[in-house]
């Protein structure tokens, strides 16, 4: 019963079945169709193998690539100190441009471009540009959170903060070198020591109040963290510069011999920079 009808694709002689259903009348299609299909299949595997193992690297758009970091900075620099620490201690590769603030290269019109206040560090990631160590620093915190400089904790991320601003803030403004150059201008060189010395001394008693019975191995717990970044250069400075008597700061005194041992803290060091003076010896 039915009529044989030619297929248009393929001018196959298709019979109806016995229950109304078109098949093919060559076998043999049926064996080919079921290889191709096998082709087809063996093709579209080792396809999405090579996708799922390469496509991070087909797709990805330069936002995804590694960007080249720069810091702008003086060996002698607080505030460079700081961030050099902070790379260090997040594994980051940088660039090291050194910015003579002795000769006056911060002055240069296209340094000042980077910095229009006209200081260091400026740090650069990409098409990223900031200024001051503060900003800096945080901005390192949220672009490259591993190795936190802030705990979760929020009562400690509130010690690590207040002990960096009490430095930031209310200790190195007053022991930069424009304000003890206008000092000694206008009053004598004794007195620009005497006001470093003043300020320090403020900025260290509360401080050392402050880390009493919070303090570990360094200055919040046994992981250094953003205190630790900020005092290990301000108390660098303290008893090179300025002849700080850390005796007064026992619990300063002893994270600060800690940190001799960090190695992040240890490249940090301004004596090992590129831009360090040769006669510089002394260590951390």
């Amino acid at each position: 019963m039915g009529t044989n009808v030619k297929n248009v694709f393929n001018n196959k002689t298709i019979k109806p079945s016995c229950h109304g259903h078109r098949r093919f009348s060559n076998h043999g299609d049926h064996f080919g169709g079921t290889k191709r299909v096998a082709a087809l299949w063996s093709l579209f595997v080792l396809f999405s193998r090579f996708l799922l193992n390469w496509s991070p690297f087909l797709f990805q758009d330069s936002a995804s690539c590694p960007k080249k970091l720069t810091l702008y900075s003086y060996w002698r620099s607080s505030c460079s100190h700081r961030v050099r620490i902070a790379l260090n201690l997040k594994g980051l590769d940088y660039e090291y441009k050194a910015v003579d603030l002795s000769k006056g290269e911060q002055f240069d019109p296209e340094f000042e471009k980077l910095n229009p206040v006209r200081f260091v560090p400026v740090f650069v990631d990409g098409d990223v540009v900031v200024a001051d160590s503060f900003a800096i620093i945080l901005y390192l915190e949220d672009e490259h959170p591993q190795f936190p400089l802030l705990p979760r904790d929020l009562k400690k991320k509130a010690l690590n903060l207040q002990v960096a601003n009490i430095i930031s803030s209310s200790i190195q403004p007053l022991q930069m070198l424009s304000v003890l150059n206008f000092i000694e201008e206008k009053i004598s060189s004794d007195e620009k020591v005497a006001w470093a010395q003043h300020h320090i001394n403020n900025g260290f008693t509360a401080i050392e109040k402050l880390l009493e019975g919070s303090a570990g191995k360094y200055a919040t717990g046994d992981k250094a963290q953003l205190a630790d970044v900020f005092l290990a250069p301000q108390i660098y400075i303290g008893v090179t510069r300025f002849q700080i008597d850390m005796a007064q700061y026992p619990t300063l005194a002893r994270i600060y011999e800690a940190y001799a041992e960090l190695p992040a803290f240890q490249a940090a060091h301004p004596n090992r920079q590129p831009d360090a003076f040769p006669s510089s010896s002394q260590s951390c």
